[in-house]
């Protein structure tokens, strides 16, 4: 018994060097631009293409479905043939910094709007900071499209209303 075990043994340590060898030579399926997309650029289907990489070559994070890539904005230049990592890409900006938003907040049997300015920009799905111009308090809201953010609970971010110079003069 202790002979064919050693023989094994022996055959695995053989095999086993060989074995990420053959896995980093295997074809991975991604998703790549088929022309230059310029940063800031809205990302269509008609812009993809996919492709193969080798294993080697997939980083975490690499796209490789086209509904994942597909009405994305760019974060930075993207060229022809090269992989797409997640980082690359983002919802595109439908607030701004500075915009004047609607805010709205639902709570059983209740539903509330009011007007804010957002001082971060985001796409939808995304989470943005919203000042209050009644109380100068800021909130965390989402954004539900151009123009219009859901707030995402009744706490503000800080207890304190934040004070402008106008207010002070007063």
């Amino acid at each position: 018994m202790t002979l064919r075990f050693t023989i094994a043994i022996c055959i695995a340590l053989l095999v086993l060097p060989v074995i990420p060898a053959l896995a980093a030579n295997t074809d991975a399926r991604v998703v790549v631009p088929s022309r230059d997309i310029a940063r800031g650029e809205i990302i269509s289907e008609s812009d993809l293409t996919l492709g193969t990489a080798q294993a080697s070559q997939i980083r975490s994070g690499t796209i490789t479905s086209i509904a994942d890539l597909s009405g994305m904005q760019a974060r930075r230049y993207l060229r022809a043939g090269e992989l797409v990592l997640a980082t690359d890409v983002r919802r595109p900006i439908v607030i701004t910094k500075g915009e004047t938003v609607t805010m709205t907040f639902d709570a059983p049997g209740i539903s509330l709007t009011a007007t804010g300015r957002a001082l971060s920009e985001g796409g939808i799905g995304e989470t943005v900071t919203v000042l209050n111009p009644v109380s100068y308090r800021q909130v965390m809201a989402t954004v539900t499209g151009p123009g219009t953010v859901r707030a995402d609970g009744a706490m503000p971010l800080n207890a304190n209303p934040v004070r402008t110079a106008q207010m002070q003069n007063n």
